[in-house]
């Protein structure tokens, strides 16, 4: 019998009440959960919650849109990680509505993978300004903080909108309904930030989780974990990715994030400001902070305008109050090929994992 196997016949075997909520915080992990059909192999009485783990979901509606601005009017190249070009913005008809329409109107904007790639290209057009908009969570912003630390050409810029992930969660667990009785926990942040900023979670509000990896296996040994804290009710932060994740993290990525960048309040795409949940750049580096170096390209409506799109529901779904075939768009007005809001667009947001899964329908709404 294989590993995840044994860890679903493990699970079978346990006394579950009728319902269990389960939240997976990373886009990974729900990809991973999704692909393998985890919730279709588990006992009825677990529900698997998709959190908020999709960076490019939760990244400011006027960020992408100063982005699309400094394509479109600076001279500037735009550089971003690939999901971000296709994320819309909130614009009269008619108007650019995404980087990728600011590429076809004629602006330089390009794709790129990793923060190495943004210094290449500086260095490749120094007459050139480069405009690196750097959006994510730990795991990404840690190499753009390194990318600074070790220095880069004049002409490079960042536009930052860094996210840290734990404040998501502490604001969930702190509302009245946080939606779920246990956490499992990103395990790619946990290896750059330590498994340590999780212990929140149990003791502070006694809930159970446990760190994993991205195989199926080491989700179900997470799964279990959790399942048998809530059954007996002890409570421990449990390390189910134990190979990859180390106490205490990666303390030279660490060191490098605080010698570049400092801690913000942030505001959520369709959630709000979050207190702490953000990174900026500290002083030190404002030479290469493309904030202060080009015009702010913001007006009053974009506070308004920050909200998700008319109808679309990413907001509830970043939050775990509704699964992805619950939105109003699911399927309908909102798909891949057409993407209405953001979490249609990035491979680690649930509606388009889910999509990619097979999921074309809508199911009822929920109150």
């Amino acid at each position: 019998m294989s590993e995840g196997l044994e860890w679903l016949e493990r699970i079978r075997g346990l006394d579950l009440p009728p319902r269990v909520r389960i939240m997976n915080v990373c886009g990974g992990h729900e990809r991973s959960i999704t692909m393998a059909g985890l919730r279709g192999a588990l006992p009825e009485a677990i529900e698997l919650i998709p959190g908020p783990g999709c960076p490019v979901c939760v990244c400011p509606e006027e960020d992408i849109h100063q982005a699309i601005q400094l394509a479109l009017h600076e001279g500037v190249t735009l550089l971003a990680f690939g999901d971000m070009l296709r994320v819309p913005v909130n614009v009269k008809k008619g108007e650019v509505r995404s980087l990728v329409e600011a590429q076809a109107a004629g602006a330089d904007v390009r794709p790129i993978a990793s923060p190495t790639e943004a210094v290449a290209i500086a260095r490749e057009h120094p007459d050139r300004p480069v405009v690196f908009f750097a959006a994510g969570f730990e795991t990404t912003t840690a190499p753009v903080a390194a990318m600074l630390a070790e220095g880069v050409p004049d002409n490079l810029s960042v536009l930052l909108s860094g996210r840290k992930t734990w404040p998501a969660v502490a604001m969930l667990l702190e509302s009245e309904t946080p939606g779920f009785d246990a956490l499992v926990a990103p395990g790619h942040v946990s290896t750059v930030m330590g498994p340590e900023e999780w212990s929140f979670v149990v003791e502070r509000h006694r809930m159970p989780a446990a760190v994993a990896g991205f195989t199926p296996e080491s989700l179900l040994a997470a799964i279990y974990s959790v399942l048998r804290q809530h059954l007996s009710g002890e409570r421990f932060l449990d390390n189910c990715y134990s190979g990859v994740v180390r106490p205490g993290g990666n303390p030279t990525a660490q060191r490098q994030l605080n010698q570049v960048l400092q801690v913000t309040d942030a505001n959520w795409r369709g959630v709000g400001v979050i207190p702490a949940s953000g990174f900026a750049l500290r002083p030190a580096y404002a030479a290469h902070d493309a904030r202060l170096l080009f015009p702010s390209h913001e007006d009053a409506s974009r506070k308004r305008a920050g909200e998700m799109p008319p109808g679309c529901d990413c907001a509830r779904v970043v939050l775990g109050r509704i699964y992805p075939d619950q939105c109003r768009l699911y399927g309908k007005a909102c798909t891949p090929r057409n993407p209405i809001g953001p979490c249609m667009v990035s491979d680690e947001g649930a509606c388009r994992i889910w999509w990619a899964g097979g999921v074309r329908q809508q199911r009822p709404r929920v109150a």
